[in-house]
């Protein structure tokens, strides 16, 4: 079969399941199986699959005409400029996770901050936001921890594979951190779904993505709950502690911070708050 019939084949077959921008995951599916861009699929459309290409094509088609992510499908993911692999022993990168970094380095650009920052990232998953901190400022001592062994060994990977200096820890939010107030920044994408939202989560992110990255206890504030007094605990007087937060979570996380100092969020470009920065008195 051509590469051109084979691709109009996967849109077809993708489109009747419902499969949002069909296309696109015909193609990258397409670039996944052939190592090759977008210019090669324009420049050699009469392309001969051989039959073990065509296969392997038809077989991801069907996964993805399933409703599994592409990420998975690939393994890769984009995020911060930096192609980060994933599984599906971690959750996806999310562009809206952007504004955690982008919110850490105003800050330390704002504050004229460093260079010798210490920064922690709790649930670090792919390790997308440790590695992108760890590239934008090389001289921070950057520690990345996670519940799960997998996700670890994932995010270990790209930290190698993108020249990044992480230390890892397997730890429960930070009970396996030396909470010394030493750390001048605690920074979070933690699970923040309640399970009493279960219903309203997309059935793909539902069906494929980890539960305990997503499901935080029936208000999903279970890890919120006790990141802050932890990370009270990691900071040095004057350190900074930024979590992303669910839609409808922001005035309640802002209560719980009580006497922190400079609490205030960060919108998602849509101007929903994303992101609560707050500051350890002293």
């Amino acid at each position: 079969m051509q590469l051109r019939q084979a691709i109009l084949k996967a849109i077809a077959e993708l489109e009747a399941t419902g499969i949002e921008a069909p296309r696109i995951s015909a193609e990258v599916l397409a670039f996944h199986i052939l190592s090759c861009d977008r210019a090669h699929l324009f420049a050699h459309p009469d392309r001969e699959l051989t039959l073990a290409e065509q296969s392997r094509y038809e077989a991801l088609v069907s996964r993805r005409s399933a409703g599994e992510p592409l990420q998975y499908l690939t393994g890769h993911q984009e995020f911060w400029r930096a192609d980060f692999l994933v599984s599906p022993a971690v959750l996806i990168p999310r562009p809206e996770t952007e504004h955690l970094i982008e919110a850490v380095l105003d800050l330390v650009q704002r504050l004229a901050l460093g260079p010798r920052l210490k920064i922690v990232d709790v649930g670090t998953g792919s390790g997308a936001i440790a590695i992108s901190l760890a590239r934008e400022l090389p001289q921070a001592e950057v520690y990345a921890v996670d519940l799960s062994p997998a996700a670890i060994e994932v995010a270990r990977i790209n930290a190698e594979r993108l020249g990044a200096s992480v230390h890892f820890i397997h730890s429960n939010v930070l009970d396996g951190v030396v909470r010394d107030a030493s750390f001048d920044f605690v920074v979070s994408n933690p699970p923040y779904i309640g399970t009493d939202e279960a219903d309203e989560v997309h059935a793909v992110v539902k069906g494929y993505e980890p539960h305990m990255a997503l499901f935080a206890g029936e208000r999903g504030l279970d890890v919120i709950r006790r990141l802050i007094p932890q990370a009270h605990q990691a900071l040095r007087p004057g350190g900074w502690l930024l979590t992303e937060i669910g839609y409808s979570q922001s005035q309640t996380v802002l209560d719980l911070l009580g006497t922190w100092h400079d609490v205030h969020s960060v919108p998602d470009l849509a101007g929903i708050p994303r992101i609560i920065v707050a500051k350890k008195p002293g």
